[in-house]
C-alpha cells in the first residue's frame, strides 16, 4: 500500500510545485534586451550611468538567489529521499523500479563527468567567449574557486560543526547530513518521523514560494548582468551561450540514447516500435517541457508497447514521481562548463564528488519548472566541485532551450524503464 501512495504523493507535490510561475521567455528577453542594450551603449555617455544601476540590479538579484539555495536544498533533499524510501518499502516490485532508477542516475552521473569535459576539449570554448562570460563570472563571485584533492574532500563530507558548513554554504556535507538524517527519521517512531516529514515539507514548500518571487524579477536581474557583459564583449558572450547549450543538450541527448538502448536490451521492445510509440510522447513533451503533463501520452504508449497493465500504471506514475534520468546528467554538464568558464581545475574526486550530489539532489527536485530545477540542482553540484555560481545566474536565462532535451530524455526513460521492468516480471 505504501508503495502505491508514493506515486500519487508526488504527482500532489509535483501539481503544487508547478503552480509556481517562472517566466521563462521573459527571462530570455531580459538576456536578449541586456545585450542589445549593452552593445548599442559602447561608446555612448548614457553607458556609464546605465551600467551603474543595471549591474546593481543584477547583483542584488544574484545575491537573492544565492540566499534562498540553502533552505530550498535542506527541505527538497529531505522529502526527496523520504518519497523514495517509501516508494522502496512498496514491495518487491518497488524495490526493483527504485533499484533501476537508482542505477540510471548514477550511469547518468558518471557518463556527464566523462563526456562533457571530453567535448570541451574537442570542441573548447572561444577564448573571446571564456573571457566575456569569465569576467562576469569574477567580478560577482571573486574569483575562480579552487579544487580540494581526496583527503580535503573526505574532510569536507566530514566536518566538524554541521552548522559551521551551512554557515560557509558548503554544500557537500550538508547534502550528505541531510540524506542521512532523513534515512534515520524512517527508524524511529511514526509519529515524531511524520513531524519531521511535515517540516520539511513545509520548509521546501515556503522556500519554492520565495524563490518563486526571486525568479519573477529574473528579466530585471538577468538584464543587469548581460549590460556589462555585452558592452565589453559584444557578440562573444552570445557565442559562449550558444555553445554552452550545444554542450549541455548532448548530454541530455546520450541519456535519451540510453533510454532506447535500455529499452532495446532489458525491455526486449523492437527499435522501431518503440520509436514509434514515443512520437506522440515527443510531441506533449516539446510543447509542455514537462514529464508529469506527459504522462497521459506515456499511458497511452505502454498500452501500445503490450506492457502488462499492472505493472505500467504502478511502475510509470512512480517515474514521474521520483525519476529524473537526465538532471545528473545535464546538471553535472552545467556545473563543468561554469568550471571551464572561470577556469577552475577539477580533478577526478571534485567530479565524484559533484556526482554524488548530482544523483541526491535530482531525487529532490523532480518535476519542478526546468528554471526552478535548475536553481535548486546546479548550486550543490557547483559548490561541491569547488566552482564557483556566479556563471548560472546567466546559464539560466538560456535554460528554456536545453529545457526540451532535458524533457524528452525523461520521458523517453521513464517509459524505457517501464518496459524493463515489466520484461523482469517474466
Amino acid at each position: 500500500m505504501a508503495g502505491q501512495q508514493a506515486p500519487g504523493a508526488g504527482k500532489q507535490a509535483a501539481s503544487g510545485f508547478l503552480e509556481i510561475k517562472v517566466p521563462a521567455a521573459l527571462t530570455f528577453a531580459g538576456l536578449v534586451l541586456g545585450f542589445v542594450t549593452g552593445m548599442v551603449l559602447q561608446g555612448t555617455d548614457l553607458l556609464a550611468p546605465v551600467l551603474k544601476y543595471g549591474s546593481l540590479a543584477g547583483t542584488l538579484w544574484l545575491r537573492a538567489l544565492q540566499l534562498t539555495i540553502l533552505p530550498l536544498v535542506i527541505g527538497l533533499v529531505y522529502t526527496g529521499i523520504s518519497q523514495t524510501l517509501a516508494a522502496a518499502g512498496g514491495g518487491k516490485l518497488a524495490r526493483r523500479a527504485v533499484g533501476l532508477f537508482l542505477t540510471v542516475l548514477l550511469a547518468s552521473a558518471t557518463m556527464a563527468a566523462l563526456l562533457v569535459p571530453g567535448l570541451l576539449v574537442a570542441f573548447p570554448i572561444p577564448e573571446r567567449a571564456i573571457a566575456a562570460l569569465s569576467g562576469g563570472a569574477s567580478a560577482l563571485s571573486g574569483g575562480a574557486g579552487t579544487v580540494p584533492g581526496f583527503a580535503e574532500v573526505l574532510l569536507a563530507m566530514m566536518p566538524e560543526n554541521i552548522f559551521a558548513s551551512a554557515a560557509a554554504g558548503a554544500m557537500l556535507p550538508i547534502v550528505l547530513f541531510v540524506s542521512v538524517f532523513a534515512v534515520a527519521a524512517t527508524r524511529i517512531s511514526e509519529a515524531p518521523s511524520r513531524q519531521l516529514g511535515l517540516f520539511f515539507e513545509g520548509l521546501a514548500g515556503a522556500m519554492m514560494v520565495i524563490v518563486g518571487w526571486v525568479l519573477m524579477l529574473a528579466p530585471i536581474g538577468v538584464f543587469g548582468l548581460a549590460l556589462p557583459l555585452a558592452a565589453s564583449s559584444g557578440s562573444d558572450a552570445i557565442g559562449a551561450l550558444a555553445h554552452y547549450i550545444l554542450v549541455v543538450s548532448a548530454a541530455g541527448f546520450v541519456v535519451l540514447l540510453g533510454g532506447f538502448l535500455l529499452a532495446v536490451v532489458l525491455g526486449r521492445q523492437p527499435l522501431g516500435a518503440f520509436a514509434r510509440a514515443l512520437v506522440p510522447v515527443y510531441a506533449v513533451a516539446i510543447s509542455t517541457q514537462s514529464s508529469l503533463a506527459s504522462l497521459p501520452a506515456m499511458l497511452a504508449a505502454i498500452r501500445r508497447l503490450n506492457l502488462r497493465e499492472a505493472t505500467s500504471d504502478f511502475v510509470l506514475p512512480l517515474a514521474v514521481a521520483i525519476f529524473r534520468a537526465t538532471s545528473p546528467a545535464m546538471n553535472m554538464g552545467v556545473a563543468i562548463y561554469a568550471a571551464h568558464l572561470t577556469g577552475t581545475p577539477l580533478s577526478a574526486w571534485a567530479l565524484g564528488a559533484g556526482a554524488l550530489v548530482a544523483v541526491l539532489v535530482s531525487l529532490s527536485s523532480v518535476s519542478l519548472p526546468g528554471t526552478l530545477s535548475f536553481v535548486v540542482s546546479v548550486g550543490p553540484i557547483a559548490n561541491a566541485m569547488g566552482v564557483p555560481i556566479a556563471p548560472l545566474a546567466l546559464l539560466v536565462a538560456v535554460e528554456m532551450l536545453p529545457d526540451i532535451m532535458r524533457t524528452l530524455g525523461n520521458v523517453t526513460l521513464d517509459v524505457a524503464v517501464t518496459t524493463a521492468i515489466d520484461r523482469s516480471q517474466d
